[in-house]
């Protein structure tokens, strides 16, 4: 990382303060999200196993979906914290209208191109003749949902770029309620099964999105930024999204790869791997809220020409990722006696399972470096370097993982080849801020 001059201790308790107040409210909200599918699950759950099974599927596919649009969220939020930094707020409200007007244009062409594809995506999942019809209920009910969730990761960037990280926890909270009381009054108490579940879950996402309009449209007003559509604004939206988009499927792209090598080595091996890929996604949610601060944080001190203030802040956000690195890694060792009799009690699924997690326990200071330094990144806007170094981490990791079944190895070695992958990514983003490139100052990059 670059050389920065050493930071006082008002200034560290400064960065500190920063950190902590934009982190936890953001961890609060990411938790809050995969809650939604957990509460559809509890319900449908009582229903039937060929419902349960539909709503996976049609749930894999819909967090996919979410997930490779996530630059919505990034991309806006260090949009919108430059020109906070910059003093410019009206500006910052009007960028963040073309962040959510692109991202109704997006939803609206994935519900035209979803809808009449949606039993031939439940079948590419190689859904059962029992639960396909359940996951093609589901599917075209929720792809309904998309234009909201997709407004809802959009309106998210807008608040994290404005600094406010309160507002999405509390809409993920009212939209986790509302949820769940949708789901049990549709599904039992209107007696609509599974395509209540879907509905209820339709209904709590446009509500959510409606709540974050509120807030932005009285921003807007208060600032007098135009609410209205603007093509090039849009378009740089777009543009700014597109290198992000391209880091996100390469990411998606290991986790499936990883997911394909452990089914190629057996029951007992994909089942313990699903068991560590669950916790492994509970410690990113704690890593990525530090990273959300530094998207927030660093857009804001960019935007000020603040070159200074951003190092300082980029060097205190790496202190904060090793030590939660080693805390969680240390929690994961400790904790194991306690959740993994959560998960299975077939012994043989424990012993596969144990050195395999060891591994994760030792790379979350690493994984936690990670996370901050994408943050401290994407805040910066350097998105293009972004997709290039998760393109060379792919093509680093893809031929190792492959090779974990052919020469012998077990799921240890498969998660020895995703610290291998976490270390390139270590890597490739310590070299880019060591660089100093990132720092581009100023209301734009």
């Amino acid at each position: 990382m670059t050389k920065a001059p050493a930071t006082s201790k008002n200034g560290r308790r400064r960065h500190d303060r920063e950190i902590i107040a934009l982190a936890v409210p953001a961890f609060g909200a990411l938790v809050a999200e995969p809650l939604f599918v957990m509460v559809d699950s509890a319900v449908v759950g009582h229903l039937s196993t060929p419902q349960l099974a539909g709503l996976g599927i049609a749930a894999a596919l819909l967090m996919t979906a979410v997930s490779i649009f996530v630059f919505l969220a990034y991309a806006t939020t260090a949009a919108v914290a430059r020109r906070v930094g910059a003093g410019d707020l009206p500006a910052a409200i009007r960028q963040g209208m073309d962040g959510i007007w692109l991202a109704l244009l997006l939803g609206a062409a994935v519900v035209a191109l979803a809808l009449p594809t949606a039993p031939w995506l439940v079948d590419v999942f190689g859904a059962s003749d029992t639960a396909t019809p359940y996951a093609i209920t589901y599917l075209r009910i929720s792809i309904l949902g998309i234009p909201a969730m997709l407004v809802v990761l959009a309106a998210t960037g807008v608040l994290r770029g404005l600094q406010d990280t309160r507002t999405p926890l509390y809409v993920a909270i009212g939209g986790f309620t509302a949820n769940a009381a949708l789901n049990v009054t549709l599904v039992y108490g209107a007696g609509l099964g599974i395509a209540g579940s879907a509905w209820g879950t339709v209904i709590a996402q446009v509500g959510m999105a409606a709540a974050y309009l509120v807030v932005v449209i009285r921003g807007a007003r208060r600032h007098n930024a135009s609410l209205r559509p603007d093509a090039a604004g849009i378009r740089a939206s777009a543009r700014a999204g597109v290198p992000l988009l391209i880091r996100t499927l390469s990411l998606r792209a290991v986790l499936m790869i990883a997911t394909a090598v452990a089914a190629r080595l057996g029951d007992v091996d994909i089942a313990a791997h699903q068991i560590i890929l669950s916790l492994w996604s509970l410690t990113a949610f704690a890593l990525d809220a530090i990273a959300i601060a530094g998207q927030a944080i660093i857009g804001r001190y960019l935007g000020a020409n603040d070159e200074k203030g951003a190092r300082e802040a980029c060097r205190r956000m790496v202190e904060w990722g090793i030590g939660s690195g080693i805390v969680l890694g240390v929690l994961i060792v400790l904790a194991r006696p306690l959740f993994i009799p959560l998960f299975t009690s077939d012994p043989s699924v424990k012993d596969t399972l144990l050195p395999a997690l060891l591994v994760v326990a030792v790379s979350q200071p690493i994984a936690g470096v990670v996370f901050v330094l994408d943050g401290v990144l994407m805040g910066a806007g350097d998105g293009r370097y972004l997709a290039w170094a998760m393109l060379v981490t792919l093509a680093v990791f893809a031929p190792v993982a492959l090779l974990v079944p052919s020469l012998g190895g077990g799921l240890t070695a498969l998660w020895w080849a995703m610290t291998l992958m976490m270390a390139v990514r270590l890597i490739t983003l310590w070299l880019r801020t060591r660089s100093g490139r990132w720092i581009v100052t100023g209301a734009t990059r």
